[in-house]
């Protein structure tokens, strides 16, 4: 069991700076998720820890040892990327067996991880076929597989369901939840854009954005306290509404956006209290209700439907509040035409509310 430390790490490729004074602790056990869109810099942090990338500065640790100038091999890590660059002349057994060949491993040795890394990952039935008789979820079985066998303490994957259809990316995210339970000692880093896998596979989720991560926290802290209005967005599908108005503090703290008024007495501010001055107001879709479910809630308002999107087991619905998209779920039987008027209202005690200036939340 290993954990991993990022002290004060800096990259630059030229003038170009990628990632900036970073600090992170991971765990030793933990599954750790770096979640980000394109260009946030999170794959450029795993090539770092897996030595794939020379660091301008800082430090890298693993396990209390200090692995800043070691090359990958001799850092204890997997790695699993999203190609499964499988050998296609060798069968899985052979892709499985081919390192710790390299590595002089004994025979017996071999065997015994290549069958237990085929049990962990149920592909018992493939070891005899090649690459081009697999599906692609068996062959991101069988590269996991390949990292697995190494016996580390470290695994990294580089967003290893991204070539994956829909069906296949749910169903093999079950199984690295799953080999994760199993290997309990096994510290896992994993780098995805996708905000289900974080949400549903991690301990903590670091979000990043150009360079420097914005939140460090687990699932349900990040979705329901996000840092910052960036975070807000990011997390959650569909994405948070926003409503950008003011905060008025009489006797008790309201929220103003145009004819709209709601009372922000029940919600609880950081620090002194809140201070007058322009906000953004964000609620989540899946915390407003409609017609009667908000009947007794604290905000209520009636809106017009202008989209209806059928999902199946809900539906979500655009409206208008102010001048502001307003979206929410509601049952996927319920009937709803655009130009219907309904009721809904929300519990502002659920919102989140972010500075309009320094965007973090209040």
């Amino acid at each position: 069991m290993a954990s991993v430390s990022v002290k004060n790490l800096d990259l630059s490729f030229g003038d170009i700076k990628v990632l900036q004074n970073l600090n992170l602790e991971i765990d030793k056990g933990e599954f750790l998720v770096l979640l980000g869109s394109s260009g946030c810099g999170k794959s450029t942090l795993l090539n770092c820890i897996a030595g794939l990338l020379d660091i301008t500065d800082g430090q890298i640790f693993i396990s209390d040892r200090n692995v800043t100038w070691e090359q990958p091999k001799d850092r204890g890590i997997g790695m699993v990327f999203q190609s499964y660059a499988l050998y296609p002349q060798m069968t899985v057994e052979g892709n499985l067996a081919f390192g710790l060949k390299n590595a002089r491993v004994p025979k017996d040795e071999i065997e015994k991880r290549i069958a237990r890394a085929a049990q962990l990952l149920h592909i018992e039935p493939l070891l005899k076929r090649k690459p081009a008789q697999l599906s692609g979820g068996q062959r991101q079985r069988v590269a996991i597989g390949r990292a697995l066998v190494r016996d580390v303490d470290v695994f990294l994957f580089d967003e290893p369901l991204s070539n994956l259809d829909a069906k296949l990316r749910a169903e093999l995210r079950v199984e690295i939840k799953r080999l994760h339970q199993r290997l309990e000692n096994t510290t896992m880093i994993y780098v995805t854009h996708d905000q289900i896998e974080a949400m549903t596979l991690a301990d903590r989720i670091a979000i990043m954005r150009a360079g420097a991560i914005q939140q460090l926290a687990d699932p349900a802290t990040i979705y329901n306290k996000p840092y910052n209005r960036y975070v807000a967005g990011f997390i959650g599908s569909p994405s948070i509404n926003f409503i950008d108005g003011t905060i008025e503090v009489a006797s008790d703290p309201v929220f103003k956006a145009g004819d709209t008024t709601i009372d922000l007495s029940r919600y609880a501010f950081s620090g002194n209290g809140p201070k007058p001055g322009a906000v953004t107001f964000g609620i989540r879709p899946e915390h407003i209700f409609m017609d009667k479910a908000a009947t007794d809630e604290p905000f209520r308002a009636d809106v017009e439907v202008d989209v209806v999107e059928p999902m199946g087991a809900d539906t979500l619905v655009w409206s208008t509040l102010d001048g502001h998209e307003l979206r929410f779920r509601v049952d996927g039987q319920t009937p709803l035409r655009k130009g219907d008027r309904v009721k809904v209202g929300f519990d502002p005690a659920r919102a989140s509310i972010f500075d309009a200036e320094t965007e973090m939340r209040l």
